[in-house]
Formats: structure tokens, C-alpha cells, sequence
């Protein structure tokens, strides 16, 4: 099963996901993609069992990716002040990877009907659904080697 976590600016959504992720009993490998070098650093840090960062590796490891967990931002162009490169939007949106967007009214988006949560509560909510989609998932997905 492959597991990426897409975060950016200094990956603070992204280092509390995988906190969350490995404090839950998760045991399926991680991969962080930062959109800059600190974000990276910061969900490596966090436990994150591989890392890459920028454009290219969210284009080609959204190739294979069975889910996918970031802010609602990443697939939007120009998102994340500009760290969302079009083509990353394009290729969080368009590939067939599941995905656990964690909404955020930041950076000229509103999202209606989202209360205003704790970052926290959000990541918690996140963490329930991806530990949901893993006990679904078949179980050729979760032994399947990922690189």
C-alpha cells in the first residue's frame, strides 16, 4: 500500500498527519513529499519512512499511490502560497489514488460548512479515515511493494 503525505510551506499539517499516522499503529511505510526542503525535513522528523521533495516526485509517485493525505489545497493550482505548482495539482487530482483532504479557510479559500476545528481535530479525523480505507483495502494492496 502506498501511503504519501503531500505538505508544504514548513509541513506542519504534514508532520502532525504522520505523527498522528504512527501513533495510531499504522504500520504501512509512509512517504512524505514536501513542496519545499523544509516541509520535507519537518515530515521526516515526524517519522515519515522515505521523503522527496518538489514538483517531480508528487508527479510521479501520484503515478502508484493508493491514498493520498494533505491539506485540500494540494490540488489546487497556485495553492499553498504558490507552492502548488499546476502540474502537482493536476497530478493529485487526476490520479486514481483515494484522498483524505484536510480542509483549511486559508490563502483565499472558504470552504462552506466547515466549522472552525482545531488543526488537531482535523488530522485525528483524517488519521480515523485512512485506518478505515487500510482495513477495506485488499489485502494484495497492503502486501504490495511500493517504490
Amino acid at each position: 500500500m502506498k501511503i504519501i503525505v503531500i505538505d508544504g510551506q514548513g509541513g506542519r499539517m504534514g508532520s502532525l498527519i504522520i505523527e498522528k499516522i504512527k501513533a495510531s499503529g499504522i504500520t504501512e511505510p509512509v512517504i512524505a513529499i514536501g513542496t519545499n526542503s523544509l516541509a520535507t525535513s519537518s515530515m521526516l522528523k515526524a517519522g515519515a519512512d522515505r521523503a522527496a521533495t518538489g514538483e517531480n516526485p508528487v508527479i510521479v509517485n501520484c503515478r502508484d499511490a493508493h491514498i493520498i493525505i494533505g491539506p485540500i489545497g494540494i490540488i489546487a493550482a497556485d495553492s499553498l502560497l504558490g507552492e502548488i505548482t499546476p502540474a502537482m495539482a493536476n497530478a493529485v487530482s487526476s490520479c486514481a489514488a483515494y484522498k483524505i483532504l484536510i480542509p483549511t479557510n486559508r490563502c483565499n479559500h472558504y470552504i462552506a460548512g466547515i466549522k472552525d476545528v482545531p488543526l488537531s481535530e482535523l488530522v485525528g479525523s483524517a488519521v480515523s479515515k485512512l485506518k478505515e480505507e487500510l482495513a477495506n483495502a485488499p489485502s494484495q494492496l497492503r502486501n504490495s511493494s511500493d517504490c
